[in-house]
């Protein structure tokens, strides 16, 4: 089994599309106005829109809901990538770039709708060793 992608629905796919671009510095594929992806080596985020679940059935998600998942990005740099893009998660900062007792350096803030996101660099030997560095 491999776990190959994470879908966020939102009601608002264009701003989340945007925010998500300038976020992990790449281009979304957009196969529809309601849906998109974010290809990364190992996975891919995909975006709908709300208009989605109606082939899934009534009230099968709600956009905006979550609060206990976090989507996480290995960086190379934390601190490089809180510089880059400090105007853009100034408001949805949750925790400037600080080192966790795990050995990760870690980047949190929240996306439009609300999602965590999590952006990490191991720097402790441990760390790295768990992700084969």
């Amino acid at each position: 089994m491999n776990l190959v992608s994470i879908r966020l629905i939102t009601a608002d796919i264009t701003r989340l599309r945007k925010f998500y671009e300038l976020v992990v510095n790449r281009s979304a594929q957009t196969y529809t106005e309601d849906f998109c992806e974010l290809r990364t080596p190992n996975a891919v985020l995909a975006l709908g829109s709300t208009r989605t679940l109606q082939f899934f059935g009534d009230g099968i998600a709600n956009q905006g809901q979550n609060r206990s998942a976090i989507i996480e990005f290995h960086v190379s740099d934390v601190d490089a990538e809180f510089q880059r893009l400090s105007v853009v998660i100034g408001p949805y900062l949750v925790q400037a770039p600080t080192t966790m007792p795990w050995g990760n350096r870690s980047l949190l803030f929240r996306d439009p709708d609300g999602n965590l996101i999590n952006f990490f660099t191991p720097v402790t030997a441990e760390a790295q060793a768990r992700l084969g560095q």
